[in-house]
């Protein structure tokens, strides 16, 4: 008898069907499930007890939509408050609108208000006064335009003034017109000429030199019929008599070459109380990119920057006075690279770590040093490793602030070369020859990083990317802490997002570190779709915050301190407090915070209260507003209580 032949049912077919669909379907869906798992575990790990003991948190901050800006600086106020500046926001159509925006945050109610802006502050320069006020000074006059998108013919015009009695003021628009060429430009902003310089020498001989003034102009029409040649002597249409005589302006080449962005010499000072943006003495120099140093005494020095014809200012720096609120030029020029990072040194010198950021040859003003302002003497440090990689860098006086060591964190080549580096370098600059070595490597080769000195003597570094403004999807999203004591670093929690150009991150009173910005030129790794500029902020919680116990001041009203003297306050943690620390409040902008220095502060304590006592080296602790923190014997700090430091000489 004949075996019939087996056949699959109809139920067994459907589900083996089934299954195979199910096998081909995981295998072409496999990495997107596998994505997804890997994405839930990963925020499953990180939201562990454990894992932010020992690495910290990130979260995201829930900002309403209408405060949302491109923020460019950030500046911690002594009310708690941080001040976000975005200006124009590196946007041409905002800038053409006169739309620019600043908006203050209170990061300990979440709670946002925008602040009227007078001027486009995008790209200035900032720094924190003795009295608590921010001067923010320099900003943008004119965006730049690439070669191919000049529509007119225009440049530098030099305006000369030879009458000794009387300056002159030339408004917006004024017309100079061609001794040869007889064409005629217009001026895009209003001059100010000063008059004639006079002298007498001996003999009673009187002799006169004229001043000068610069502003660019443009040709009244479009194309290349309107460009010019060589240098040319302009009348200056409108004047009359003695003034069509001593007037004139003299110009070289005026054409389609690329203009570079152009600066503004406004200067503010921001009131933390009234909220506001209050108007002082302009500077004498335009200046776009410019560093602003607090001194001393509580002078501020500004130095470098692009001028209002879109030329680095060729080392005329000036000296801003908080009590007459006016600037003066220093005696003697020095040259640097825009956003060069000078820091305030423990004698009252200036410290240059070579880090810098955008716009200089790339062969002056690049070489570390220090600079005496009084002689103008500067005494090159050597032993920068990668040294053609300082552009874009970060620098850090590493906390305690007396020792004087400081470290310079990665960075790229000049302009957007392709070059950057994972090198981190040190210098002493107790040592007798101060010279850079090599510290541990960052976590990547990267360019924009920001580096944040904690309460507890460590230094949180994020971010970053590897090419020009994150290019090719270079952004590095890994954070670590550094460790001066033993030289050593450790990897922390990774950031939620990529940030590097026009990017940065300040240390709040309460021991988070806050992170803004990112200003990808691309965003795609093809390089092909335009990026959008980062608006969400985030804060990073350090492991510190992750412990039982936190010590706690009483008694917190905000103190006047002077330099060298004591002030005690009650606490319930006297037994467990270890250390005192005195932390200047960041001002940050294109990787430069050189405000921020956490200051050694000697401390006794009873049973129920500490007291700490304040260096009375000014250069170690320029006056202003400092955040007091006290960390126990696990290393946690306390919230800061704020403490005010005056200048010497100033009423208590």
């Amino acid at each position: 008898m004949r075996a019939r032949p087996f056949r699959v049912s109809r139920r067994t077919r459907r589900v083996g069907i089934g299954a195979a669909v199910a096998v081909v379907l995981a295998g072409m869906n496999g990495p997107a499930i596998w994505g997804y798992a890997s994405a839930k575990y990963h925020d499953y790990k990180i939201n562990q007890p454990g894992y932010k003991a020992a690495n910290g948190h990130w979260k995201v901050v829930d900002m309403p939509r209408e405060y949302r800006i491109n923020t460019i600086h950030a500046a911690l106020l002594h009310t708690g408050k941080v001040l976000l500046v975005a200006g124009s926001g590196n946007n041409a159509a905002n800038f053409d609108a006169k739309s620019f925006r600043s908006v203050l945050w209170d990061p300990e109610h979440n709670t946002y208000k925008n602040i009227d802006t007078p001027k486009d502050l995008f790209c200035a320069g900032h720094t924190q006064l003795p009295d608590g006020k921010l001067l923010v000074a320099g900003g943008t006059q004119r965006y730049e335009k690439l070669e191919g998108d000049v529509t007119k013919a225009g440049g530098l015009m030099v305006v000369h003034n030879e009458d000794p009695d009387k300056p002159m003021a030339l408004p917006a628009g004024t017309r100079f017109t061609g001794g040869k060429s007889g064409k005629t430009f217009e001026s895009n902003d209003p001059l100010l000429v000063p008059r004639a310089k006079k002298t007498q020498g001996e003999g009673g001989k009187v002799t006169v030199t004229a001043s000068t003034a610069r502003v660019y102009v443009e040709a009244l029409g479009q194309g290349p019929k309107y460009e010019t040649g060589l240098t040319d002597n302009y009348r200056i249409e409108g004047l009359k008599g003695k003034d069509a005589q001593n007037l004139y302006g003299i110009a070289n080449k005026l054409s389609f070459d690329k203009k570079d962005f152009q600066g503004i010499k406004d200067s503010f000072e921001f009131d933390p109380i009234a909220e506001r943006y209050v108007p002082v003495d302009p500077m004498r120099e335009a200046r776009w990119y410019p560093t602003l140093t607090t001194l001393p005494d509580g002078r501020v020095l500004s130095v470098s920057g692009l001028d209002e014809i879109g030329q680095v200012v060729p080392g005329k720096n000036e000296i801003y006075d908080p009590k007459t609120k006016k600037w003066s030029y220093l005696p003697k020029e020095r040259f640097f690279p825009t956003y060069p990072a000078l820091f305030l040194t423990d004698k009252g010198r200036i410290f240059y770590t070579g880090s810098n950021a955008g716009y200089g040859p790339a062969d002056k003003g690049r070489v570390p040093g220090l600079w005496d302002l009084e002689s103008n003497a500067f005494t090159e440090v050597p032993g920068m490793s990668d040294p053609d990689t300082l552009e874009t860098s970060m620098s850090v006086l590493l906390p305690p602030a007396q020792a004087q060591r400081y470290m310079v964190l990665g960075g790229g080549g000049v302009g957007e070369n392709k070059k950057s580096t994972a090198k981190t370098r040190i210098v002493d600059l107790h040592d007798p020859r101060p010279r850079f070595r090599d510290g541990p490597d960052l976590y990547a080769k990267a360019r924009y990083p920001s580096s944040v000195i904690l309460p507890d003597d460590t230094v949180l570094t994020t971010n970053g990317s590897g090419d020009y403004r994150g290019r090719s999807d270079s952004n590095v999203l890994k954070a670590e802490l550094y460790d001066p004591r033993t030289n050593t670093k450790r990897a922390v929690a990774d950031p939620l997002v990529g940030r590097n150009y026009h990017s940065g991150a300040l240390l709040l009173p309460d021991g988070r570190v806050m992170t803004f910005g990112s200003d990808s030129l691309f965003g795609d790794r093809a390089n092909s779709k335009p990026a959008t500029f980062q608006q969400q902020m985030d804060l990073y919680t350090p492991p510190y915050l992750f412990r039982d116990s936190r010590p706690e001041l009483r008694d917190t009203a905000p103190r006047t301190v002077k330099a060298g003297e004591k002030t005690t306050y009650d606490t319930a943690h006297s037994q467990a407090i270890r250390k005192a620390r005195l932390i200047r409040p960041g001002s940050f902008t294109h990787v430069t915070n050189i405000e921020q220095r956490s200051i050694e502060l000697e401390l006794s304590k009873t049973a129920n209260d500490i007291t700490v006592t304040l260096p009375e080296d000014t250069s170690l602790m320029p006056p202003g507003w400092y955040m007091l923190h006290v960390i126990d014997d696990q290393g946690t700090p306390s919230e800061a209580v704020w403490i005010k430091v005056p200048r010497v000489g100033d009423p208590d």
